[in-house]
């Protein structure tokens, strides 16, 4: 509950995440064509916040090693983000598949 807490107050993107998921699980449950669907939907949103988590502890641990610029340091950050934007295009793409077809 702490890494939530901690999450909750020090990062904007994951507030927004949390924000959005009731949202859109009730769109989940109202659009969704059985529960595979439900649960393809929801499941693929659920995603979004759980890896914005890991790469909100991956910033935080390499912040903690010290403020200078070092390229491992930067590429690490940017791997986190880049499963972000991945989990999002997940989503995205679950979310298009399951309405659309």
């Amino acid at each position: 509950m702490a890494g939530l807490a901690a999450a909750w107050r020090g990062e904007p993107a994951f507030r927004l995440e949390a924000l959005l998921t009731p949202p859109v699980l009730a769109l989940a449950w109202m659009l969704g064509d059985g529960g595979q669907a439900r649960a393809l939907l929801a499941g693929s949103w659920l995603l979004v916040p759980v890896v914005e988590l890991l790469n909100s502890a991956i910033e935080s641990a390499v912040d903690r090693i010290g403020p200078e610029r070092h390229e491992l340091s930067a590429r690490a950050k940017d791997m986190g983000s880049a499963a972000v934007f991945a989990a999002l295009m997940l989503a995205l793409a679950v979310w298009a598949l399951t309405l659309l077809s």
